[in-house]
């Protein structure tokens, strides 16, 4: 029970590296790469500004978190498949087919990228390439929205807060 609880301690320890929320990231960029209505945008981008010197290691936790994410949205295409038949003649079925594990780069879109993974899933695409490209689209999505908003000046946030 002792070795236990201190297995438990170190992993609480290391998800809270070091204090400045990469737990928090990955838990929220996970959370919202399923098909829950969240966004891990600012939670990536407050730990950025916090702490810029973590911007890599923010942008590989966030990225490893929304792919797992992916993954599960995926699993839950691939059991959903168990269960009942998918139609071979609609328009995803056409696009997923020809474009395959590739189709996975646009897994990190608004509305339509969640979705996309558990089509994947649904239409048993090789999971490892999936889960590849889905990670190479994330990384991308988080890498050019931190350095967008890392170039924008703090004076102009602060007057887009008073204008608001």
């Amino acid at each position: 029970m002792r070795m236990f609880e201190s297995a438990l301690s170190w992993l609480l320890a290391a998800l809270a590296l070091p204090a400045f929320g990469l737990g928090s990231v990955f838990v929220i960029s996970f959370l919202s790469a399923t098909l829950l209505p969240l966004g891990s945008e600012p939670a990536v981008l407050a730990v950025i500004k916090a702490n810029p010197s973590l911007y890599w290691s923010v942008i590989l936790i966030a990225t490893t978190g929304n792919t797992l994410g992916g993954a599960v949205d995926y699993w839950m295409g691939w059991q959903t498949k168990q269960v009942m038949t998918p139609q071979s003649n609609n328009r995803w079925s056409r696009a997923i087919v020809r474009f395959g594990p590739k189709m996975l780069l646009l897994g990190w879109l608004p509305i339509v990228g969640d979705p996309l993974c558990t089509l994947a899933g649904w239409f048993c695409l090789p999971l490892w390439p999936c889960v590849m490209y889905m990670a190479i689209g994330k990384g991308l999505r988080y890498i050019a929205i931190a350095s967008a908003f890392l170039a924008i000046p703090d004076s102009w946030w602060l007057q887009l807060v008073r204008w608001l």
